[in-house]
């Protein structure tokens, strides 16, 4: 079998700051991340074997967080903030209600005189007229342009919706309308892009923030429960092609991300429910104690409890942040926050762009890891039934389309961007919940044997 890299992730601490940055004055709930191993306690070190190739991170016995989701009821809303430690590349992620009510959030962040918001048809309508009322509030020298763009994953691509036999032929406009605002109205270097919506915005206005003159700032408003947990973090961007899901972007960090968890009032239950597939990853992946209180309060987060969900976007971010801090470029321990998703792609690109939602693609992918997981003798019976269970509550999908076939999803595994030397690694869970391993040393009978039980011959 040809050599693979492993990468074995369990859940750590955090380290908790309970003062503020100098940077930001305002702002007392902080969680500060380390950028490097020399900050972590020896009890949480990372450690890699060359001759092995193995990527571990050890597990501190220190609790990760408390679950206190209380906020002030003074005005204004004072977010909670949890900060991406990059070195000079480190950026904070606000959390809180009410946070486009508060200008200063967005305009510490806005270094030239030019702003391109990039939208959608169904955000538009809804938050627009707030983020640029937001970006110009005592600040009017400030110009704003916008580009609405159609929305759903279908249109996340250079031209629009891409003809089958002619790749790059479209029906549309989608990430070209965001480069001809910007040439058409002459925005410099020190414009700021700001992406406002889900998860297709944020990648495709980052993707265009990355090549728009080789690079300007940009800025995170995410507004959905995927894009608030998951895409608005750590700066992955990028576009689809006919051939695979994000095959062409960047990795590109914004300048902040500001969740304002009011905009979830207006999300629509299947949104939500999508994104509360990357939630429960978390769990899986590096925080057992995130995912057991999912278990207690998953009927409070299908309820839209304010306080439940306050509570899984801020933990969520924590691991997230955590984790890029730690692998910036996806090396090893980044590449476990995948789970499900190898599967979850496949499911996406096979079945056709915007059939499921991201969240539910990675669902059914989440059931068919853990089921090669188990097959493996990686994890015990009773983590299978529990995953399906907790996915169920969600109102998740635990099984892909029945259109899907085993030549499908090979098919397009094959140039999953986590392919190295014509191997397919894969993030499986192994051991303990809460622990994994990225991996292309596993047996080929197991994941021939879970694709056979998913999907038709």
């Amino acid at each position: 079998m040809a050599a693979s890299s492993s990468s074995l992730c369990h859940n750590r601490a955090l380290s908790v700051s309970a003062s503020s940055r100098n940077r930001h004055p305002q702002l007392t709930s902080i969680v500060r991340l380390p950028a490097s191993t020399s900050s972590i306690s020896s009890a949480s070190r990372i450690s890699f074997d060359s001759k092995k190739r193995n990527f571990a991170v050890r597990a501190s016995a220190a609790p990760v967080m408390d679950h206190s989701t209380s906020v002030s009821s003074s005005s204004p809303v004072v977010p909670t903030l949890v900060e991406v430690d990059l070195g000079n590349r480190s950026y904070p992620i606000y959390i809180g209600s009410g946070l486009l009510n508060q200008p200063d959030l967005l305009q510490r962040h806005v270094h030239g005189k030019q702003v391109l918001v990039v939208t959608n048809t169904t955000i538009a309508p809804l938050y627009l007229d707030k983020t640029i009322w937001a970006l110009t509030e005592g600040n009017p020298n400030v110009k704003v342009e916008s580009v609405i763009l159609p929305d759903g994953e279908k249109f996340k691509n250079m031209v629009g919706v891409m003809l089958s036999f002619v790749p790059w032929v479209g029906l549309g406009e989608t990430l070209m309308k965001v480069f001809d605002k910007a040439i058409e109205t002459r925005m410099d270097r020190r414009c700021t892009f700001v992406a406002l919506g889900g998860g297709v915005i944020g990648d495709m206005c980052g993707y265009a923030a990355a090549s728009y003159l080789r690079g300007v700032n940009f800025i995170q408003i995410p507004t959905t429960v995927m894009a608030q947990v998951d895409s608005s973090v750590g700066g992955k961007t990028g576009i689809n092609h006919p051939l695979g899901k994000n095959l062409i972007g960047a990795f590109y960090q914004p300048q902040c991300v500001l969740v304002d968890t009011d905009t979830l009032n207006t999300l629509p239950d299947r949104e939500l429910a999508s994104g509360l597939a990357e939630v429960i990853k978390y769990g899986l992946i590096r925080d057992a104690s995130f995912f057991e209180w999912q278990e207690k309060n998953m009927a409070a987060l299908m309820a839209r409890d304010q306080d439940a969900f306050a509570y899984a976007i801020k933990r969520s971010c924590e691991n997230k942040a955590e984790v890029v801090s730690l692998d910036e470029k996806e090396s090893g321990l980044r590449a476990t926050l995948n789970l499900g998703h190898t599967f979850g792609h496949a499911i996406e690109t096979g079945f056709g762009y915007g059939q499921w939602l991201h969240g539910e693609a990675v669902a059914a992918g989440t059931v068919m890891a853990v089921d090669m997981s188990y097959r493996l003798g990686w994890i015990e019976e009773s983590l299978v039934k529990r995953v399906h269970k907790i996915l169920q509550q969600a109102k998740l999908p635990t099984s892909p389309p029945e259109t899907m076939t085993v030549d499908m999803f090979k098919s397009v595994m094959a140039v999953d961007k986590k392919v190295a030397d014509g191997l397919l690694r894969l993030i499986l869970l192994k051991g303990p919940l809460g622990s994994c391993v990225f991996t292309g040393d596993y047996d080929r009978q197991a994941l021939e044997d879970t694709l056979r039980a998913f999907s038709k011959s």
